[in-house]
């Protein structure tokens, strides 16, 4: 069994270090800019500008409200071929992924 280095730190402890305990000023903005990056909250935004109900982006999708829930709340990870459904049947819209490599 591998014995765990004593100098790794987890995403939690480098964020305390660098930007405080959760529920600081610093440490809130960071959070926040972290969920707005998240695919959920991009497709519940978009939900909420096409005035639909989780519901009715499950019906035009061919889901569940609870699966289209998940999604938004980053409890369950999205294909790119229902995330493409979502995007084009149930708000209209267009898919764009992009790879840069350097």
């Amino acid at each position: 069994m591998k014995k765990k280095n004593p100098n790794t730190k987890t995403l939690d402890n480098l964020k305390e270090r660098y930007y405080g305990k959760k529920g600081t000023p610093k440490r809130d903005e960071l959070e926040k800019g972290y969920e707005e990056f998240t695919l959920g909250f991009m497709i519940r935004e978009a939900r909420i500008k096409s005035r639909l109900t989780q519901q009715e982006l499950a019906d035009k999708v061919g889901t569940t409200k609870s699966y289209i829930s998940k999604i938004e709340n980053n409890i369950k990870e999205v294909r790119i071929s229902t995330l493409k459904k979502i995007v084009e049947f149930g708000l209209g819209g267009n898919l764009e992924l992009k790879i840069n490599l350097n």
